[in-house]
């Protein structure tokens, strides 16, 4: 899209009246990392960029299956409040083209819960934690990489299927596979080109281990649009997969023989003057990064819930599946939870390895940054590094949660989390993820049906 970031209002109208669009699509993210919004008329959408446009506060007050909570009395929304509109404010910065909408000439504009719900929107929430950064003289770069897998089925055939025993889009394991990313040349093409097109560039795709399974690497960039990016792939690659007759998941384990999806994050800091702060010459990166990493390895295990945030995601971090276990840290060792990697100025990062592929992106962004924020703050000092196996050698490293209900209430006892997210935000989103909990607890699973039905 060469008119990029498209700011400020009046440029953006005159990409609307350029077009001809009677209506551009609204896209804002809820608590649970999945984009809601609607088709508005241009002329609407473009009144609303000053006091916000009115949508339903349900947005902030039910589930990923649209269930209302009912366990918020005193929330930001619920029952109580009768769920009156709340404003959402489109981001003109943030528009970018809808290839296949409007013979190719659609527009996406993200936005922002406003109001007192403007203290649960996770947009909101990480541009209030790149605020401080600035103010302690950081500008976060950051880039996601996300594993997704693939399967040749359509949300109706695996409705039917019960979700068990899908048709993967390919069979075998074949990690970095040249061949099966030449069988599917096509579609690799189609959804880059694609992706390019949404100013999501995608700088790597490979197959990864396991039926099916693949990985992209998104450009790094600034923190904010760094998210935006994440965001909008995850929504609009598995439109795009439907689009191609095929089904993508991103949730964190869907199969026991699997591994899990990662939802990657690399992170490095910049001076107000652009000089890269992670990197000391050729020396070893002290001391901003150390006190960032240690930062990190601090508050980890509270901070969990925004990086693990489903029932499923416990799924994945267990020992030997690529996805840590404790706030460890290493050189380039892909068994902690911290991977330093890079030597140069312009390379040198952490890759934050906790979050899976179903971690909301705007809260697992913040979630990174605010730890490593903290530890600057308190100059802490980093533990020693892994070397080897960190899931039979993590040394004195804590534990991270082994559970959601677990996480949960660490979030919602951190002292760190109210200072650095703000009361309303801990308590509605403590709340929120001990209602997924329990929805899982009242649950009968399969599992459960095989092991006890005839034998107890």
């Amino acid at each position: 899209m060469t008119e990029r970031h498209v700011d400020p209002a009046d440029k953006l109208a005159q990409l609307v009246e350029q077009r001809g669009l009677g209506h551009v699509k609204l896209g804002v993210t809820d608590i649970d990392g999945v984009m809601r919004g609607k088709y508005l008329a241009s002329g609407d959408l473009l009144a609303g960029l000053a006091g916000g446009l009115g949508v339903c506060s349900c947005l902030v007050g039910w589930d990923c299956d649209d269930t209302l909570y009912t366990n918020n009395p005193e929330g930001v929304t619920g029952w109580h409040t009768g769920f009156p509109d709340m404003p959402v404010t489109p981001v003109p910065a943030t528009v970018r083209d809808l290839p296949r909408e409007f013979d190719g000439k659609g527009l996406l504009v993200l936005g922002e819960f406003g109001g007192e719900a403007a203290a649960v929107c996770p947009r909101t929430l990480l541009r209030n934690v790149l605020e401080e950064a600035a103010r302690m003289g950081f500008e976060v770069i950051a880039g996601f990489e996300y594993e997704f897998a693939l399967f040749a089925e359509t949300s109706e055939t695996a409705h039917a299927k019960a979700f068990r025993d899908l048709e993967p889009l390919s069979r075998g394991n074949f990690g970095y596979s040249i061949l099966r990313s030449a069988n599917f040349a096509a579609l690799c093409e189609r959804l880059m080109s694609e992706c390019a097109a949404m100013d999501v560039p995608l700088v790597g795709v490979h197959t990864e281990n396991g039926p099916g399974i693949w990985e992209a690497a998104i450009g790094a960039t600034g923190a904010l649009e760094a998210a935006d990016r994440a965001a909008v792939f995850k929504t609009f690659s598995k439109d795009f997969m439907r689009s191609q007759g095929v089904l993508a998941t991103f949730m964190a384990k869907f199969a026991p023989e699997h591994q899990g999806l990662g939802g990657h994050i690399h992170i490095s800091l910049r001076a107000t003057d652009g000089a890269a702060v992670f990197h000391d010459g050729g020396k070893s990166s002290r001391p901003v990064l150390d006190h960032f990493v240690a930062g990190q390895l601090a508050l980890l295990p509270e901070f969990t819930a925004l990086v693990a945030p489903t029932v499923n995601s416990y799924a994945r971090l267990v020992p030997g599946t690529w996805a840590p276990t404790a706030a460890t840290w290493g050189e380039d060792n892909r068994t902690c939870a911290l991977r330093l990697v890079g030597h140069s100025a312009s390379s040198r990062r952490v890759e934050f390895r906790v979050a899976g592929a179903d971690a909301n992106p705007y809260l697992a962004l913040a979630a990174a940054v605010a730890a490593g924020l903290d530890g600057i703050r308190k100059a802490l000092p980093a533990p020693p590094g892994c070397t080897g196996n960190a899931y039979e050698n993590p040394g004195k490293a804590a534990r991270l949660p082994a559970s959601l209900a677990e996480a949960a209430r660490l979030f919602r006892a951190s002292a760190a989390a109210r200072q650095w997210f703000g009361n309303c935000f801990v308590e509605h989103y403590a709340l929120s993820r001990e209602w997924e909990e329990a929805r899982f607890r009242a649950a009968v699973t399969d599992w459960e049906l095989r092991r006890y039905f005839e034998i107890i």
